[in-house]
């Protein structure tokens, strides 16, 4: 078999068979496929696209590159759920509580902050001593006596992916939606979950910008779940506004105490309710409607919040956090944006708030750079509230006040300032099974 049969096949749009596949993964993994070589492939893919059949095994032999974890040794019918990734996204920790709460089995391995979007084992690690790092024993027995577990990916996971990943990087060929889900689905194979909900964010803040692409990538990841055996659906929810009004690790984690208080942020509540029940659904612990009503009464008698502590305690963190969200630290410095104008905040550029909450230390500027857990932004006003000069719309944390002006600065130019209330946009934009 040669490399350059493999390449021409696909600038022509033939389908390449499994045997193909396998071998072109199997030789660039071990070496044998130069950059060069798989760059040229990469960008037919680019322009030619691959067939569900070819995805789907494009897929699963990025994943048996590397660990496949098995979690066989768990009773039931283990879930997961995935975000492509937003600004103030914290709704894993909400929904693996409620969902575990409720009789389900959550075994999830997440990832860490991404350019301007936050990472749920760094939020996770802003909990006083929570470890974030188990043995595979440590994790099954963890998920079977407590029903949940969420810890950082191997990192031997899909390591086809990461190659691959660094290869599209610099070739241009990041966006392309194939390869796309091809990467987020290598990952979630590899991990070992029966059933995966995939929640696909769209906007200004998202990696998607308009719903049309936001669709796409949704239906093909399910294909590709599909081709696999594997249960998979999609939500697509909107990422054209920060999701709650935390941005940042540590008041982050404040807000997911907040929500399972019940006292949470409107979008963030509901987004996470939702999400919980199909989860339980695919748990087979009902219908959507019966799924519904149980993680409701989850938020609302407090079983929710109970689970967040046997979670945090299990993985060695300080439970009293719960009970007192002040154990998690504050920034020693604060700073209050005021408007100068008066009227209705008709849009916000998600990606720019999410920068500023980085320039303030919230997130890494490099790879593998520090972060202070403590920083961010809390926002008091977001898209479609109205506003009157001199209101504060946000405070900003930080222990270096000198960060304060350019995070100010790129906070107030993400938003958009009208005399007329914008048009409400729903939180969960569809659904795509």
């Amino acid at each position: 078999m040669r490399m350059y049969d493999v390449i021409l096949k696909k600038r022509q749009g033939i389908e390449l068979s499994d045997k193909e596949i396998q071998w072109l993964i199997r030789g660039y993994v071990e070496g044998n496929i130069p950059d060069y070589q798989m760059s040229a492939f990469l960008m037919a893919v680019m322009f030619k696209g691959m067939t569900t059949k070819e995805l789907g095994t494009f897929t699963m032999a990025m994943a048996h590159s590397g660990d496949m974890v098995n979690l066989s040794a768990i009773k039931g019918i283990k879930v997961d759920k995935h975000s492509t990734g937003g600004v103030g996204d914290k709704t894993t920790l909400v929904i693996a509580s409620l969902v575990a709460a409720c009789g389900g089995v959550v075994a999830k391995m997440s990832g860490r902050g991404l350019g301007h979007t936050g990472g749920t084992i760094d939020k996770m690690e802003s909990i006083p001593g929570l470890k974030t790092e188990l043995s595979e024993e440590a994790f099954r027995n963890q998920v079977n006596n407590i029903g949940v577990a969420v810890i950082g990916q191997s990192s031997n996971i899909a390591p086809a992916d990461k190659k691959i990943y660094a290869l599209r990087d610099v070739t241009a060929t990041v966006d392309s939606i194939p390869l796309i889900a091809s990467s987020i689905m290598s990952k979630k194979l590899a991990s070992g979950a029966d059933a995966i909900l995939l929640d696909v964010k769209v906007g200004s803040g998202a990696f998607m910008k308009s719903l049309d692409e936001a669709h796409t990538l949704a239906q093909t990841m399910v294909d590709i779940g599909r081709e696999n055996k594997r249960i998979v659906k999609a939500v697509i929810t909107d990422m054209d506004r920060p999701l709650g009004y935390a941005i940042g690790n540590a008041l982050e984690i404040a807000e997911v105490i907040q929500t399972l208080r019940g006292h949470g942020p409107r979008d963030l509540t509901d987004e996470c309710l939702v999400m919980a029940a199909y989860l339980l659904v695919m748990s087979e612990k009902g219908d959507y409607d019966t799924c519904y009503a149980k993680v409701q009464s989850a938020l609302q008698n407090g079983d929710g919040l109970a689970k967040l502590r046997e979670l945090i305690i299990s993985q060695g963190g300080d439970g009293r956090v719960v009970d007192n969200i002040s154990l998690l630290g504050q920034s020693q410095f604060t700073y209050d944006i005021k408007t100068s104008s008066a009227g209705y905040i008709t849009h916000m550029d998600t990606e720019a708030c999410g920068i500023a909450s980085v320039m303030l230390g919230a997130g890494r500027t490099v790879k593998d750079g520090p972060i202070d857990m403590t920083a961010g932004i809390v926002m008091h006003k977001k898209t479609g509230d109205s506003i009157a000069e001199g209101d504060v719309i946000a405070t900003l944390y930080a222990d270096d006040e000198s960060l304060f002006e350019g995070a100010a600065h790129a906070y107030i130019q993400a938003l958009t300032i009208g005399l007329e209330k914008p048009v409400s946009r729903d939180t969960i934009l569809a659904i795509v099974e």
